[in-house]
Protein backbone atom coordinates (compact mmCIF):
# COMPACT_ATOMS: atom_id res chain seq x y z
CA UNK A 1 0.00 0.00 0.00
CA UNK A 2 1.32 3.82 -0.77
CA UNK A 3 1.47 6.03 1.21
CA UNK A 4 -0.21 9.39 1.34
CA UNK A 5 1.44 12.88 0.96
CA UNK A 6 0.24 15.52 3.26
CA UNK A 7 2.08 18.76 2.09
CA UNK A 8 2.00 21.50 4.75
CA UNK A 9 1.79 24.80 3.15
CA UNK A 10 2.83 27.93 4.74
CA UNK A 11 4.16 31.48 3.06
CA UNK A 12 5.51 34.87 4.13
CA UNK A 13 2.76 35.93 1.78
CA UNK A 14 -0.23 35.77 4.13
CA UNK A 15 0.04 36.39 8.07
CA UNK A 16 1.60 33.26 9.88
CA UNK A 17 -0.51 31.88 13.01
CA UNK A 18 0.90 31.82 16.19
CA UNK A 19 -1.95 29.10 16.39
CA UNK A 20 -1.51 25.12 16.38
CA UNK A 21 -2.59 25.10 12.82
CA UNK A 22 -1.25 25.13 9.40
CA UNK A 23 -2.25 28.06 6.66
CA UNK A 24 -3.24 24.76 4.29
CA UNK A 25 -2.65 21.59 3.79
CA UNK A 26 -2.75 19.65 0.42
CA UNK A 27 -3.27 15.66 0.01
CA UNK A 28 -3.34 14.27 -3.14
CA UNK A 29 -4.39 17.21 -5.60
CA UNK A 30 -6.75 18.60 -2.98
CA UNK A 31 -5.64 22.01 -0.58
CA UNK A 32 -7.53 22.57 2.56
CA UNK A 33 -7.22 26.53 3.54
CA UNK A 34 -7.76 27.13 7.14
CA UNK A 35 -9.81 30.27 7.95
CA UNK A 36 -7.83 33.63 6.97
CA UNK A 37 -8.75 36.53 9.07
CA UNK A 38 -8.38 40.19 8.19
CA UNK A 39 -4.95 40.40 9.87
CA UNK A 40 -2.16 42.56 7.68
CA UNK A 41 0.75 40.02 7.11
CA UNK A 42 3.27 43.09 7.64
CA UNK A 43 1.85 44.47 10.91
CA UNK A 44 0.61 40.83 12.19
CA UNK A 45 -2.53 43.33 13.26
CA UNK A 46 -6.40 43.21 11.93
CA UNK A 47 -6.68 45.83 9.48
CA UNK A 48 -8.96 48.55 10.81
CA UNK A 49 -11.75 50.35 9.40
CA UNK A 50 -14.73 47.33 9.61
CA UNK A 51 -15.73 44.18 7.73
CA UNK A 52 -15.20 45.65 4.38
CA UNK A 53 -11.18 46.49 4.63
CA UNK A 54 -11.29 43.17 6.69
CA UNK A 55 -12.77 40.87 4.05
CA UNK A 56 -10.62 42.79 1.64
CA UNK A 57 -7.37 41.75 3.52
CA UNK A 58 -9.18 38.33 4.21
CA UNK A 59 -9.56 37.65 0.46
CA UNK A 60 -5.90 38.62 -0.08
CA UNK A 61 -4.71 35.95 2.59
CA UNK A 62 -6.84 33.57 1.25
CA UNK A 63 -5.19 33.99 -1.93
CA UNK A 64 -1.60 34.32 -0.92
CA UNK A 65 -2.39 30.58 0.45
CA UNK A 66 -4.05 29.17 -2.19
CA UNK A 67 -1.24 30.23 -4.45
CA UNK A 68 1.49 29.03 -2.45
CA UNK A 69 -0.17 25.73 -2.40
CA UNK A 70 -0.32 25.66 -6.08
CA UNK A 71 -4.22 26.77 -6.84
CA UNK A 72 -5.92 29.53 -7.55
CA UNK A 73 -9.17 31.42 -6.60
CA UNK A 74 -10.62 29.60 -9.68
CA UNK A 75 -10.27 26.33 -8.40
CA UNK A 76 -11.84 26.84 -4.89
CA UNK A 77 -14.65 24.37 -4.73
CA UNK A 78 -16.09 24.82 -1.39
CA UNK A 79 -15.19 27.94 1.00
CA UNK A 80 -17.26 28.43 4.72
CA UNK A 81 -17.90 32.17 5.43
CA UNK A 82 -17.99 32.81 9.16
CA UNK A 83 -19.74 36.49 10.44
CA UNK A 84 -19.80 38.34 13.80
CA UNK A 85 -22.84 40.06 12.43
CA UNK A 86 -25.28 38.45 9.60
CA UNK A 87 -26.19 41.91 9.17
CA UNK A 88 -22.64 42.11 7.43
CA UNK A 89 -23.63 39.48 4.69
CA UNK A 90 -24.21 42.45 1.85
CA UNK A 91 -21.07 43.99 2.62
CA UNK A 92 -19.04 41.42 3.04
CA UNK A 93 -21.27 39.16 -0.37
CA UNK A 94 -19.96 42.43 -2.64
CA UNK A 95 -15.98 41.87 -1.70
CA UNK A 96 -16.37 37.75 -1.80
CA UNK A 97 -18.38 38.59 -5.32
CA UNK A 98 -15.05 40.95 -6.56
CA UNK A 99 -12.98 37.76 -5.99
CA UNK A 100 -15.40 34.55 -6.76
CA UNK A 101 -16.91 36.25 -10.24
CA UNK A 102 -17.77 33.11 -11.98
CA UNK A 103 -17.94 29.22 -11.45
CA UNK A 104 -18.69 29.92 -7.94
CA UNK A 105 -17.77 27.60 -5.23
CA UNK A 106 -19.98 26.37 -3.28
CA UNK A 107 -20.50 28.18 0.11
CA UNK A 108 -21.86 28.04 3.20
CA UNK A 109 -21.98 31.19 5.55
CA UNK A 110 -22.93 31.07 9.27
CA UNK A 111 -23.12 33.82 12.51
CA UNK A 112 -20.89 32.90 14.82
CA UNK A 113 -20.85 34.37 18.65
CA UNK A 114 -17.16 35.41 18.46
CA UNK A 115 -13.87 35.17 15.99
CA UNK A 116 -10.20 35.05 16.77
CA UNK A 117 -8.59 38.31 17.37
CA UNK A 118 -11.91 39.98 16.98
CA UNK A 119 -12.29 39.24 13.45
CA UNK A 120 -15.88 40.59 12.08
CA UNK A 121 -15.12 37.81 9.24
CA UNK A 122 -13.69 34.57 8.88
CA UNK A 123 -13.17 32.39 5.35
CA UNK A 124 -11.72 28.96 5.09
CA UNK A 125 -12.09 27.03 1.81
CA UNK A 126 -11.45 23.60 -0.01
CA UNK A 127 -9.49 23.79 -3.41
CA UNK A 128 -8.11 21.84 -6.67
CA UNK A 129 -4.78 21.79 -7.99
CA UNK A 130 -3.98 21.06 -11.20
CA UNK A 131 -6.34 21.30 -14.70
CA UNK A 132 -9.60 21.99 -13.50
CA UNK A 133 -12.15 21.63 -16.46
CA UNK A 134 -15.85 23.16 -15.14
CA UNK A 135 -19.09 21.72 -16.57
CA UNK A 136 -22.39 22.96 -15.92
CA UNK A 137 -24.77 20.29 -15.59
Amino acid sequence: MSKIIRKIITTDNAPRSTLPLSQAIVVDRTVYVSGCVGTDKNTMKMVEGGVVPETVQVLKNLVAVLEAAGSSVENVVKTTVFLENMGDFSLVNEEYGKVFSKNFPARTCVQVAKLPVNAKVEIEAVALIGDVETVHG
